[in-house]
This record gives structure tokens, sequence and C-alpha cells, in this order.
């Protein structure tokens, strides 16, 4: 008899102990990475196509992709 009390009093400290851990939340969780803001978007004069304002190549008539397209469109 005093076995069977003995196993009761282990499986209810157990159950108390695991519902106990599992209701308090972690201490230390890792925090989701924040996005990154978005960048300002041109269009190329010649061909239409969109890039980041930091990749554009400045011309007399607007912004271009690449150099090649500045000297056709601007002779």
């Amino acid at each position: 008899m005093k076995f069977l009390l003995i196993i009761l009093v282990v499986l209810a400290v157990i159950w108390l102990w695991r519902s106990w851990r599992q209701a308090t939340p972690p201490s230390k969780q890792p925090k989701p990475p924040t996005a990154a803001a978005p960048l300002e978007m041109v269009r190329c004069t010649l061909c239409s196509v969109h890039l980041p304002v930091a990749d554009a190549v400045a011309g007399k008539k607007g912004p271009y992709c690449c150099a090649e397209h500045r000297q056709r469109a601007e002779p």
C-alpha cells in the first residue's frame, strides 16, 4: 500500500512540474528579423527597366540602367 502511495505522489509531482513548466513562457525568445526599408525605384528612360536609385546612372533626360543606355539616348 505504501508503494502505491509513493508512486501516486511521484506521478502527481511530475505532472505538476510539467504543467508549471509549460505555462511559463521562455525568458529569452529570439526576435524575428526586422524587414529592411523599401528602396526607392526609378525607371530607365530607354528600356523602362525598374532599378534602385542607387544603381541608376544619371543623365540629362533622366535615369538610366547603365552607361551604354545613357550614351545611346544622349548622343
